[in-house]
C-alpha cells in the first residue's frame, strides 16, 4: 500500500507540475473562443491557429472531469477555473462543431474563428464532442449540454448501423470492419451513462445495453483465442488475411481493455472482465519490444511479428508498414494506467510489474527535459529519440495523458 501511496503523489505532481503547467494557459484561444494545440513535438512551437474538432471535444471533457474528479487533487478555486475553460470550449463547439444547426455531423475542421475548412470526415471527431458534452453536462449541471449530446449520441448510432460514416484519416472500405469502431462506442457510452444516470434516468438501460454489445463484439469478434485483437475484420465478423487482417495495435488493444473492463462493471459481466484483462496482458507482451524496450506501434500476428509485407495497399496499410517501430505517447499512458487498474482490481502482480516496466521507460524518454516545456515527446523512434512525425492529427494533444494521470490517482485515492 506504501508503494501504491507513492505512485499517487508522483502521478499527481506529473499532472499538475508538467501536464497542466505545459497546457495553462497557453491552450485557451481568448480572441476566437476554443482551444489552441497545434504544436510541434517539442512543444515549443504552435505551427497552426487551426481547430479540430477532434481535439477541441477532448479539452471539453479534460477541463469538465478536472472540475468534478478532480476534487481530491485541486482546491475549490483551481477546479472553478478549469470550469470556467470547459465552458470555453462548450461554447466554442455548441458554435461551431455541427455541419448545419439541423444536420448532426461534426465537422473535422476549422479554422481559428470556427470557419468550416473540412466537413463530415471521422466519426470519432462526433464520438469525442459526445464525451465532451457529456462531461460538461456533468460537471456544469447542464441538462441542455447532456441533451446535445444525447442528440449526437443517437446520431453517430444510427450513422455506425447504416454504414453512412467516415473514419478519416485512415479510412477502409465498406467490406471491412475496424477495432476502432466499438471501442469509441464503449467509450462514449461509458462518458453519456454518466451523465445520463443525473439527467434521464431511463435511457441509462439503454446504454447499459449498447456498451455490452460493443464490448462483446471485441471480446467476440476481435479477439483470438490468446486475447489478440486484430485491428481490422471482415463486416461478416470472420477474420481477415493478409497485413490488414493480421496486424494488431497493442496500444489500441490496451486502452479497449479498461473500457471493456468498466463496461463489464456497469454490465455486471464477469466474463467481459476476465477477457479484458486477459487482452491487457496479452497485448502488452506481444507489443512490448525486447531489443530497445517501449510498446511497439504494430505487431503482426502471424509469423515474423516484425515483417510486414503486403499485397494491397491504403492508408492503413501503409501506415502500418512504415510506422510498426514508432513508440507513441498515448500507447505508454494507456498502459500505465491500465496495468494499475488491473493490478488493483486483481491483486495479479504481473500487472504491477507491467507497470513497473512501462514506467521506467516513460520517464526514461518521453518527457521533454526542457523546463519550460515539460510535456511529452509525441512520438519517438524505435531506438527511442524525439522524431519530428505525426499520427492522425498534426496536432498536440494532453488528453491521453492528463486523462490516465487522472484515473491513476482517482482509482489510487480509493475513489
Amino acid at each position: 500500500m506504501k508503494k501504491l501511496a507513492e505512485l499517487y503523489g508522483f502521478y499527481a505532481r506529473e499532472l499538475k507540475e508538467n501536464i497542466l503547467a505545459f497546457w495553462l494557459p497557453r491552450c485557451r484561444d481568448s480572441l476566437c473562443g476554443g482551444y489552441l494545440n497545434c504544436f510541434d513535438n517539442s512543444g515549443e512551437h504552435l505551427v497552426s491557429h487551426d481547430k479540430y474538432t477532434w481535439s477541441q471535444g477532448r479539452f471539453l471533457w479534460l477541463f469538465s472531469s478536472l472540475a468534478t474528479t478532480g476534487a481530491p487533487l485541486f482546491s475549490q478555486s483551481e477546479r472553478k477555473s478549469f470550469l470556467e475553460l470547459a465552458e470555453y470550449g462548450y461554447s466554442f463547439l455548441r458554435k461551431h462543431c455541427l455541419i448545419a444547426p439541423d444536420d448532426l455531423r461534426c465537422v473535422f475542421l476549422t479554422g481559428r474563428d470556427g470557419t468550416p475548412k473540412q466537413g463530415d470526415m471521422s466519426i470519432y471527431a462526433d464520438c469525442f464532442v459526445v464525451m465532451g458534452m457529456a462531461a460538461y453536462a456533468v460537471a456544469a449541471k447542464e441538462k441542455d449540454a447532456y441533451s446535445f449530446a444525447k442528440s449526437l449520441y443517437l446520431s453517430v448510432k444510427k450513422r455506425i448501423d447504416e454504414g453512412l460514416f467516415n473514419t478519416l484519416p485512415y479510412p477502409l472500405g465498406k467490406e471491412y470492419r475496424a477495432h476502432g469502431i466499438p471501442m469509441i462506442l464503449t467509450n462514449t457510452a461509458l462518458e453519456l451513462y454518466k451523465a445520463a444516470c443525473i439527467f434521464d434516468p431511463d435511457y441509462c438501460s439503454a446504454l447499459l445495453h449498447h456498451m455490452e454489445d460493443t464490448a462483446t463484439e471485441v471480446t467476440d469478434r476481435f479477439s483470438d483465442t490468446f486475447g489478440l485483437v486484430r485491428e481490422v475484420i471482415r463486416a461478416d465478423g470472420k477474420p481477415l488475411d493478409g497485413l490488414l487482417g493480421n496486424h494488431i495495435n497493442p496500444g489500441h488493444s490496451i486502452e479497449d481493455s479498461w473500457f471493456i473492463a468498466k463496461a463489464s462493471e456497469l454490465t455486471g459481466r464477469p466474463y467481459l472482465f476476465s477477457r479484458a484483462a486477459q487482452i491487457m496482458q496479452k497485448s502488452f507482451h506481444a507489443g512490448w519490444d525486447d531489443l530497445y524496450g517501449g510498446i511497439l506501434h504494430f505487431v503482426n500476428i502471424e509469423g515474423d511479428p516484425y515483417r510486414f509485407e503486403s499485397d494491397s495497399s491504403g492508408p492503413t496499410v501503409e501506415l502500418v508498414k512504415n510506422g510498426w517501430a514508432d513508440k507513441l505517447w498515448w500507447v505508454h499512458s494507456e498502459t500505465l494506467y491500465a496495468s494499475l487498474l488491473f493490478y488493483v482490481k486483481t491483486g495479479d502482480c504481473e500487472f504491477l510489474d507491467i507497470h513497473n516496466k512501462t514506467r521506467e521507460y516513460v520517464f526514461d524518454h518521453f518527457p521533454n527535459r526542457n523546463p519550460l516545456v515539460g510535456e511529452w515527446f509525441q512520438i519517438l523512434t524505435r531506438e527511442g529519440k524525439p522524431q519530428e512525425k505525426v499520427v492522425a492529427l498534426p496536432v498536440k494533444d494532453p488528453y491521453h495523458i492528463a486523462r490516465n494521470f487522472l484515473l491513476v490517482c482517482e482509482l489510487l485515492s480509493g475513489r
